[in-house]
């Protein structure tokens, strides 16, 4: 058999070359893949941030109407909606027993301050037969005695006779402030019991174009929530629309549900056209840090993880700042990636300012498009040569 020396010789070394080629680029497989990386701009712009919640509307200032004496509803002079004045009846309760009792409270009174006459003439009788000792001391003392005890009656019978008059008038319930009533919960016929808790009749807001939102704060976010900032918010009534308010008050009184812990905090709401309602639930957010010009650059930089595999022109810091960041650059060779170490401010969700570390236009990675799962070699080029 003749064999040709000069082929078989030529094969390896070609062979040789192309595999040297491939991995001293360092950005393609054996199957031509190339390793390709989406990228984001650092640029300069204004950015917010704002803490998130929910809360529920309601009126500035609820009050609860209710009733200090039992009886049956006799009649009620407003319902839902209806706007009322101060002082102005809203219902009544059926006055015949209070009457009664008022009468009763009447007769006892006269009866106690007639008594007290006939004791204060027995006392005078007494003072004038005493000197001539046609009644004994004893008997002024008595005398002086039965006066007092009946004056002290008369004194507790005017109490009862202002307490039933008092009972008779709580018959007559009013409007404590001026508003619109926004509950309603009895009907004429209704027999209240006035007994242990006072019985709610109605609940009147008093002005709900001047309205409040009891939000719930996480712990997390609270420490960043100052009275005076200002927010918006939008209610599902309304789903095109955007409304404003201001915080007013942050309570430091805290509220656990399942382990969760939040505050509650009071952001005020003009509402002019009356169009919000109490009970509304709110998505509110609260504008707690604001900056102008600043250099930021999109959260997916932030959160972009290299696949396993890359190879870095530097070793990546392992123990990072609390405000320190670590986003990556493309490299020299562009299979490789530059990691570097940047403060991170504030962020609006979207975007994050960039305090240090970064020179504006510079590039960073924001995703992996293409990366070859076999077949490369992504160590730098000069250690592909030295392998080689």
């Amino acid at each position: 058999m003749i064999f040709n020396m000069n082929r078989t010789l030529r094969m390896p070394c070609a062979f040789a070359i192309v595999v040297i080629a491939a991995v001293t680029s360092g950005c393609k497989s054996s199957d031509g893949d190339a390793a390709r990386f989406e990228t984001a701009t650092a640029r300069r712009g204004d950015i917010a941030q704002y803490v998130t919640a929910s809360g529920t509307l309601s009126a500035t200032v609820s009050v609860d109407v209710g009733s200090q004496v039992s009886g049956k509803i006799s009649r009620l002079t407003v319902d839902f909606n209806s706007p009322v004045k101060q002082g102005q009846l809203v219902a009544e309760i059926d006055p015949t027993v209070y009457e009664a009792a008022l009468k009763q409270a009447q007769g006892e009174l006269a009866n106690a301050t007639a008594n007290v006459t006939l004791k204060r003439q027995n006392l005078e009788r007494k003072k004038i037969l005493a000197p001539l000792k046609a009644a004994s001391q004893l008997d002024l003392d008595q005398a002086t005695a039965e006066l007092t005890q009946a004056e002290a009656s008369v004194a507790i019978r005017q109490a009862a006779l202002d307490s039933a008059r008092a009972n008779l008038g709580y018959c007559k319930i009013t409007a404590p402030v001026n508003g619109v009533v926004i509950a309603r919960k009895v009907d004429v016929g209704q027999t209240l019991i006035a007994a242990m808790n006072t019985p709610v009749l109605f609940t009147v807001a008093q002005d709900i174009a001047k309205m409040h939102i009891a939000a719930a704060i996480s712990e997390a976010d609270i420490g960043q929530v100052k009275e005076g900032q200002p927010v918006s918010f939008a209610v599902d009534a309304f789903p095109e629309e955007t409304f404003h308010g201001i915080v007013t008050q942050v309570r430091k009184s805290p509220t656990t549900t399942q382990n969760v812990v939040t505050y509650e905090t009071i952001i005020t709401v003009d509402n002019p056209e009356r169009k919000l309602f109490p009970g509304m639930t709110a998505d509110v957010s609260i504008l707690v840090a604001e900056r102008k010009n600043v250099l930021k650059i999109p959260n997916t930089a932030l959160r972009y993880s290299p696949p396993e595999g890359v190879a870095f022109e530097q070793a990546p810091p392992r123990n990072l700042g609390r405000s320190q960041r670590l986003v990556y650059m493309l490299g020299t060779n562009p299979a490789t990636l530059k990691p570097a170490l940047v403060k991170a401010g504030i962020s609006d969700g979207v975007d994050t300012e960039i305090l240090d570390g970064l020179d504006e236009r510079a590039s960073v990675v924001t995703s992996t498009l293409q990366f070859p799962s076999k077949g490369m070699n992504f160590a730098p080029p000069e250690q592909s040569s030295q392998t080689l």
